[in-house]
């Protein structure tokens, strides 16, 4: 029989798999499957799990939110061997399975898993480490590791945040030399993301309308420091309406970017705290892993 290996987060979503982890495991063995389920008992536990055992199963499954998801592709990145990987999402957002046209059912999730077909997805490198959609630094990005594991409404809190500061010198800012495809800039920055997905934080719409998540090219958003309350409105109206149609807003695509500031800087990798760092330097990995999609 074909092995495969189910990888889950059991506290994810409120612990939702534990309703149907029968019925996920029957159809996986339906599917001819001889299944090892390995429950994840800590962070990081999912990377380590699937680098050092993936090599040993022809199917990885995991399930669990953004950040499990970002461990399993971070293992398989380094386990020796290009092994398919099935996504069964169980938290609220799950911007990256939306983009892939993921069910968020997870039942039907499941039947995607082991049914579909492989789709060759880009990865991202950030200094060595990988993320799977979105690298992220600024005002917005400390509220998700700090209160919750996933990435709830980013943009739905950044206009509340932004609404509510009451003088522009509240709003934490970050110098920083940018440096992508021959071009080099400077500016001083409130936020700032790095992404490959349709959606951030629940919202369609923010990374562009032409995203493509094999196209080596990464769309990289950055939003400028206000210096009055008329700069500071375009941001929110931009935010509020998913358009970028404001000079306060950097959008490009790259496959290669790279950000230097005198000061350490905070990032988020996929809604993760990803390391306080001076410089940092983001590829894109083209096509490095194959996800499991409708057929």
């Amino acid at each position: 029989m074909k092995k495969l290996l189910f990888v889950f987060n059991p506290f994810s979503g409120k612990a939702l798999i534990k309703n149907y982890l029968f019925e996920i495991v029957d159809i996986m063995v339906k599917a001819e499957y001889d299944v090892t389920i390995y429950p994840t008992q800590r962070v990081n536990d999912a990377r380590v799990k699937v680098e050092k055992e993936a090599a040993q199963y022809d199917l990885i499954v995991c399930s669990g939110g953004d950040g499990t998801l970002d461990e399993t592709v971070g293992g398989l990145m380094n386990c020796g061997k290009r092994i398919p990987l099935g996504y069964i999402p169980a938290s609220s957002t799950n911007d990256f399975a939306t983009s892939l046209g993921i069910p968020k059912d997870m039942i039907q999730a499941t039947q995607v898993a082991v049914n579909g077909k492989p789709f060759s997805c880009d990865v991202g490198w950030f200094n060595g480490n990988n993320f799977i959609y979105v690298a992220a630094f600024g005002l917005f990005t400390d509220v998700s590791y700090k209160t919750s594991q996933e990435w709830k409404n980013l943009f739905g809190h950044a206009a509340y945040i932004l609404e509510g500061i009451k003088s522009l010198h509240e709003i934490p800012a970050f110098r920083m030399q940018v440096e992508c495809d021959n071009c080099c800039f400077q500016d001083e920055f409130i936020y700032g993301m790095v992404t490959n997905s349709t959606s951030v934080g629940g919202f369609k719409g923010m990374t562009g309308t032409d995203v493509e998540l094999n196209d080596g090219v990464f769309e990289v958003t950055l939003i400028k420091k206000p210096k009055n309350p008329m700069e500071l409105n375009e941001i929110i109206a931009s935010l509020v309406n998913l358009v970028d149609d404001t000079d306060m807003i950097y959008s490009f695509k790259t496959n290669r970017v790279k950000f230097t500031s005198k000061k350490e800087i905070s990032w988020t990798l996929d809604g993760e705290y990803g390391g306080d760092h001076i410089e940092v330097e983001i590829r894109n990995i083209q096509k490095a892993v194959d996800i499991i999609i409708k057929q």
